[in-house]
């Protein structure tokens, strides 16, 4: 289950040392965590990150093979956890120390700046090769925070992104060593620790307005 610790003015969210799976239990804690870091008030931040060799594998398929007939409820679920993270009122920064996957992947656009280790590890949207179609909020989410080319690209042919070819892409902000990744991310954090509030809020709200709303479309989450 996901774990909440504080550096000073910045909260580190540790997803896990396995898969990372979105299983509902897994969701609610990550939403309890999430209480916590907006209660803080101004400074603070809030690092996503792992333990292990992967970040997030996406969603939980076991669990949704055990209960097909809760489907449209836990992909609802799982989009109002972008949206959150999305229009969190703290700068978040997402510290993928290990491989970042389908909804995983999601989960890291969803925040503010992502630092991934360069030598190993990737970040993938693999849909295309699972024949899972993207969400309505899933690809507004996806469109808003890649470049065109690079959201086509990782879209359409599941491809893997290392390191280096994902700062290249603009996927996330810094590749850098294995080591680096947690201090590198907390540290980004912390230098924007003072930003925290309802004014940031605000501004993320309108900024992902349409993506939030299509994310919390609660009636039609598979659409």
């Amino acid at each position: 289950m996901p774990t909440l610790d504080r550096h000073d003015d910045v909260f580190v969210l540790d997803l896990g040392d396995g898969e990372n799976r979105f299983h509902p239990d897994w969701i609610a804690g990550v939403h309890a965590a999430l209480d916590k870091v907006e209660q803080a008030g101004n400074p603070s931040a809030l690092v996503t990150a792992a333990t292990g060799k992967i970040f997030s594998n996406g969603l939980d398929l076991e669990w949704l093979g055990d209960h097909p007939d809760k489907f449209q409820e836990y992909a609802a679920s799982v989009q109002e956890l972008f949206a959150r993270v999305l229009a969190l009122p703290v700068i978040t920064v997402a510290a993928l120390q290990g491989h970042t996957f389908a909804a995983g992947a999601m989960l890291s656009l969803a925040h503010d700046f992502r630092v991934m280790r360069a030598d190993r590890g990737y970040w993938c949207l693999p849909e295309a090769d699972i024949d899972i179609p993207f969400t309505r909020g899933m690809s507004a989410l996806i469109q808003s925070r890649l470049a065109p080319q690079a959201a086509h690209r990782a879209m359409t042919t599941a491809h893997r992104y290392g390191g280096p070819d994902a700062a290249a892409a603009g996927i996330v902000d810094h590749a850098v060593e294995a080591e680096a990744v947690r201090p590198t991310a907390i540290a980004l954090a912390e230098t924007l620790a003072g930003k925290a509030g309802p004014t940031l809020g605000v501004i993320k709200a309108r900024m992902y307005a349409h993506v939030l709303e299509t994310l919390r479309d609660t009636d039609n989450p598979l659409g």
